[in-house]
């Protein structure tokens, strides 16, 4: 499992790389070498080695091979990885069994295998859901003016008022404000899918981001969708996300001032970036609880766009606040909808300088965690399943994060090659679960989005400081442990119960066909418990 936690340096190993240049002369006088490693969950590690008859430089160039193998062409270690499971969990998330569940197809949509070559878009899934009223032409021409082909297609559909969330990229546009006829009709199929006076368009971006992606040939709708509503919602983009993330990174290790904590946070801008992505995915999932369709798109419709989609699916349907439901939730908006995990990740990649990284898969994490926190009855997953996926996003232990979208995996055999995250969750679900869950169907979650109101992640962003790991677990989870060790010792004692009473009661009736037996003992009485 040594390559597991080498491919956690992937994206930040490049800064040991710097710092061990720099101090290989510096050390050679020192009894001990000393090997820091910037680790992408957090962590950051020393390596303490004697200085007779070691060399750092072979542990550096042992572990640059393993932690970006791909630059070595060596396979990703998911690709090595022969653990069993006694599920499979590629088998958790089929398209058409969950169109169908929404209640899919109707006599408004219908489910298209238009794209099952990946033609029409390279970074869509093979099966999508469309305005029953669009045809096949219609949907080639509405790719031709939308962002990479990412047309607008169904995500999830409301079962009593038939109000959708679609999902999509920018409009081509540009500078010189160009229109597409067949993309401003189809809208408006989506709008009279179910008599929704005015399609809502959420675009995720600020606008003034929107307006200048108009020199690189993208935009947004403008007053020629006459039949719509554009709302921007301000969500920084991959960038800023990124910086974020670092400044968050430097104020939880290796140590936590605490004199300066709030300020510090505060200049992070993390907690106020996950505000944001709340509030836009509130504003979403109301609009579609009040019976109005709504569209939701950011630049390429892969990013920002995941998150509010699947976020708001998150307050709107109970069923993705179950364990499985979840694993279906990113399945479907994440993995199947051309989330790009290489790029913002970049397993065994050692170009750790790229751009293209950048948290948006951990911030979507966070504010499932920050959901839980408010209704903790809601989720039957607990805060041990979150940890987990984060984990396992950086682990490169499965197949399940890697590539940037379906067509990728396809060409890499992923499902044939790798295992599924999921093949370990769904094998020991037990650990995973939320003895305070309370199922209820029908019950739409608003969350407050407001920094009164939102923590910081502490158990995920400040696991790995000294000062914090071997503290005593949380109150909430210890009390879960003991509910758990109690419910067990409850269930144990009535099956001893109910064993003790079928053999008596068995013994009673060999007794009572003997004769005179029926008058030799009285009859006895046992004690059953509530449950």
């Amino acid at each position: 499992m040594f390559q597991i936690h080498c491919c956690l340096l992937c994206s930040t190993f490049g800064k040991w790389i710097s710092t061990f240049r720099s101090q290989t002369r510096e050390t050679e006088t020192h009894p001990l070498g000393f090997l820091p490693l910037c680790l992408q969950d957090m962590r950051n590690l020393r390596f303490a080695l004697k200085q007779e008859g070691h060399s750092r430089r072979d542990l550096f160039e042992l572990l640059f091979r393993y932690a970006f193998p791909l630059s070595h062409g060596s396979p990703l270690f998911a690709y090595l990885n022969q653990e069993k499971f006694p599920e499979n969990g590629w088998s958790i998330y089929k398209p058409v069994e969950e169109f169908r569940r929404q209640g899919l197809p109707n006599n408004k949509w219908r489910i298209t295998f238009i794209n099952k070559n990946y033609e029409l878009c390279d970074t869509y899934p093979t099966v999508l859901a469309v305005p029953f009223k669009s045809t096949e032409e219609d949907l080639k021409r509405v790719a031709a003016f939308r962002s990479r082909g990412r047309i607008p297609v169904l995500s999830w559909i409301h079962r009593e008022n038939k109000a959708v969330i679609v999902r999509c990229s920018q409009p081509l546009v540009g500078m010189s404000g160009k229109r597409n006829k067949d993309d401003e009709r189809y809208l408006d199929l989506i709008r009279e899918a179910n008599d929704t006076t005015k399609l809502t368009i959420y675009d995720a971006r600020p606008s003034v981001n929107a307006v200048a992606n108009k020199a690189t040939g993208g935009g947004y709708e403008g007053d020629e969708y006459q039949n719509a509503d554009l709302v921007f919602l301000d969500i920084q983009n991959i960038h800023v996300m990124r910086e974020s993330l670092k400044k968050l990174k430097d104020i939880v290790y290796p140590t936590v001032e605490e004199s300066h904590w709030l300020s510090s946070l505060e200049s992070t801008h993390w907690l106020e970036h996950i505000k944001l992505v709340l509030s836009g995915a509130i504003q979403v999932a109301d609009k579609v609880s009040g019976g109005h369709s709504v569209v939701v798109h950011c630049s390429d419709g892969w990013d920002r766009t995941a998150q509010l989609t699947s976020l708001a699916m998150l307050m709107l349907d109970s069923h993705f606040r179950t364990l499985r439901g979840l694993q279906v939730l990113i399945e479907k908006e994440w993995i199947s909808f051309g989330h790009k995990f290489a790029s913002r990740i970049g397993h065994g990649d050692k170009n750790h300088t790229d751009q293209d990284r950048s948290p948006i898969f951990v911030q979507f994490i966070d504010c499932v965690w920050q959901m839980t926190k408010q209704f903790p009855t809601a989720f039957e997953f607990n805060e041990n399943l979150l940890l987990t996926i984060l984990d396992h996003l950086y682990s490169c232990r499965f197949g399940t994060f890697l590539y940037n979208c379906e067509s990728a995996r396809d060409q890499n055999e992923v499902r044939t090659k790798t295992l599924s995250l999921w093949s370990l969750v769904n094998s020991k679900m037990e650990i995973y679960l939320n003895p305070f869950y309370t199922p209820e169907s029908g019950r739409v979650l608003y969350p407050v989005a407001s920094m009164r109101h939102l923590e910081l992640w502490v158990t995920y962003y400040i696991r790995w400081n000294p000062r914090i790991q071997h503290q005593q677990q949380s109150p909430v989870e210890q009390r879960y442990r003991e509910l758990l060790a109690l419910r067990d010792e409850y269930l144990k004692k009535l099956e001893q119960l109910q064993m003790s009473d079928s053999s008596s009661t068995s013994s009673d009736l060999a007794n009572s066909s003997a004769p005179n037996a029926a008058s030799s003992t009285p009859p006895k009485k046992y004690l059953r418990t509530p449950l």
